[in-house]
């Protein structure tokens, strides 16, 4: 039986204004090396939430579609002239299979951590509505025409970010009745005036809104200019397999035994660039109990990978690889491994190190029941 989505989503990208300047509207700016309406869909997807509507102004669907081509589960609404009425579009398009449970996004905040969507799940056990707030930390205080005026006790304040989490059904019928004069500030309001409950969580300072052309440029928003990651694999050596290290094929009385070729040299790279851009490990994108994998050749794992990596924005600098074994001698074949991985990753040559060491030996490794392998990868951020 197909697992049950935790909830649909309604992402808002329907504004039309250019205060971030260029020539497309913002949620359609480059942000990281991808549109910036992509990172919070991405992480919807990551999360398992489907399907998601994304709500976009009149005229720019062929824009819109480039932004998210490839991102499953993706449907396309047209917005209304305001934010409440291009959200209850979005409600309505899921009308025909109505879910459980529905998040209400602002494309604008791209850096969605999956903590939040947790936690408003969580929120929403026992309540109609959750959305994440964070804390007023600084005095805060009225003013007119330029001068200071009273103190506000910022005690029970909370700055309230998206997404924000309700019962499909209530939430919908909530969008229906709303006959406010002026827009809802958030769904929370429309909420609220339909009598509905909403719990607080802890939101995410990494939740910031990009609304002017300096947020695209914001360092607090930027990418870190160098990441990197680490991986570790072992592969039990056994008769009958053929032995694949770094996507080449070396003649040994035994093989390595694994539910893909096994090549653990490749799987510790594809993990540690993984790693460098925190998207999981090789397990999150090609897990053992999958049948498609049974026997798959490791580099199209790690073709997966460096896709990953110039999807978060980054190339892949340099790659380093340590082979652990007794037997075979890695030495003879270190050459041709540095230009198989150089070729899978499409980055020269003098970017890839191949090693190999010994364990004097010792442990099962030193024994000859296995190899075991350790890559570090170096990715910059493009510029």
């Amino acid at each position: 039986m197909k697992a049950l989505s935790p909830a649909s989503a309604v992402v808002v990208a329907a504004g039309q204004g250019l205060r971030a300047g260029g020539s497309v509207p913002k949620q359609f700016a480059t942000w990281r090396g991808k549109p910036l309406v992509r990172h919070s869909v991405e992480a919807l997807v990551q999360a398992g939430v489907a399907p998601i509507v994304v709500v976009i102004p009149a005229n720019w669907q062929d824009t819109a579609a480039q932004a998210l081509a490839g991102v499953p589960g993706v449907r396309f609404v047209h917005g209304a002239a305001s934010r409440q009425g291009s959200v209850r579009a979005g409600l309505e398009a899921l009308a025909a299979d109505a879910p459980e449970r529905v998040l209400i996004h602002d494309a604008a905040r791209p850096d969605l951590p999956g903590c939040v969507i947790a936690a408003l799940l969580a929120g929403l056990e026992g309540q109609t509505g959750a959305i994440p707030v964070l804390p007023v930390v600084d005095s805060v205080v009225r003013g007119a025409a330029g001068l200071r005026g009273a103190f506000v006790d910022r005690d029970g304040l909370y700055r309230v970010q998206t997404p924000q989490a309700f019962r499909y059904p209530a939430i919908l019928a909530a969008h229906r009745a709303w006959n406010g004069a002026a827009d809802a500030g958030d769904d929370a309001a429309v909420a609220e005036a339909a009598g509905l409950a909403v719990a607080l969580v802890t939101g995410d300072e990494r939740l910031k809104k990009v609304t002017f052309a300096e947020d695209l440029k914001d360092e607090s928003m930027t990418l870190p200019a160098v990441r990197t990651g680490m991986g570790f694999d072992v592969h039990r050596l056994a008769e009958g397999e053929e032995l694949w290290l770094c996507g080449v094929k070396i003649e040994h009385t035994k093989g390595l035994a694994g539910h893909s070729d096994a090549d653990v040299a490749i799987h510790a790279l594809v993990d540690a660039l993984l790693g460098a851009v925190a998207a999981g490990d090789i397990g999150d994108h090609f897990p053992p109990s999958d049948p498609q994998w049974r026997g798959a050749a490791s580099d199209r794992f790690l073709a997966h990978a460096a896709t990953l990596v110039a999807e978060a924005g980054y190339a892949v600098g340099n790659v380093d690889v340590t082979i652990i074994c007794e037997a075979p001698r890695i030495g003879p074949h270190k050459a041709a491994m540095r230009a198989r991985l150089a070729s899978i990753l499409a980055i020269d040559i003098a970017a890839v190190s191949v090693k190999a060491t010994t364990t004097e030996r010792l442990g099962f490794t030193g024994r000859g029941e296995g190899i075991s392998a350790q890559a570090v990868a170096t990715v910059v951020a493009r510029a």
